[in-house]
């Protein structure tokens, strides 16, 4: 079989999503969301293909609550899917900008780092360790040109696709990869996907949010 790992760019699916879903309500629906489930929908059997795991990059949240958010998003989906759904954090770092405004103030401003090259580099460990026959990156983020081809110069035998968060798209990406999926365009995937309101194991209870339903997401 085919192995087929999904390298989920968070910030960029998060921003993607929220706002795609500011512009169409039903989407907030989909917050709680089985990532594995979802992204199985586009792993194809007929041509000899398993999905081998989702890797989702990301940085905890610097706000108490949506932290708490963040956490129980993704430990429902490890009780749900165990070592098939892992989550690769980076961190926050604080950075100066100047007003563009006639102010001129300079505010510091927190800045997420480190995901984009975690992306990158787990793609090559995972090819270097033969353990990934289709590389699926899923982000609209351009940074991931070099990354790509890499990908193609020095792994031929593995296939990249490339998926576009929601309301996400980058025409320099689409010139390196064709045919390109756009994501929002797969909602009965996303609907299919949503998780029992409440998920549990022996050790832990994670409950979807009160306040997901058409209203928020985290990241």
């Amino acid at each position: 079989m085919k192995k087929v790992t999904f390298y989920v760019d968070g910030f960029n699916f998060y921003y993607g999503f929220r706002s795609h879903a500011a512009a169409n309500p039903v989407w907030k629906d989909y917050y709680w969301i089985d990532f594995v489930k979802l992204f199985s929908h586009f792993v194809f059997l007929h041509e000899g293909q398993e999905l081998n795991k989702v890797k989702y990059f990301t940085a905890p949240s610097v706000h108490k609550a949506n932290r708490g958010k963040q956490n129980a998003l993704f430990g429902a989906n490890i009780i749900l899917n165990g070592d098939k759904f892992e989550v690769i954090n980076g961190h926050h770092s604080e950075k100066f900008v100047n007003c563009k405004a006639l102010c001129g103030k300079v505010f510091k401003v927190l800045e997420e780092k480190c995901s984009d090259i975690n992306l990158a580099l787990h793609i090559l460990q995972d090819c270097i360790d033969e353990s990934v026959d289709v590389v699926v990156i899923v982000t609209a983020d351009s940074d991931q040109l070099s990354t790509i081809k890499v990908l193609k110069e020095k792994f031929p035998k593995v296939k990249v696709r490339l998926y576009f968060p929601p309301n996400r798209t980058s025409m320099k990406l689409k010139s390196m990869i064709k045919p390109v999926v756009h994501l929002e365009n797969h909602e009965d995937k996303f609907k299919s996907a949503i998780m029992p309101a409440e998920v549990r194991n022996e050790k832990k209870k994670y409950t979807r949010p009160s306040d997901w339903r058409k209203r928020s997401m985290i990241r």
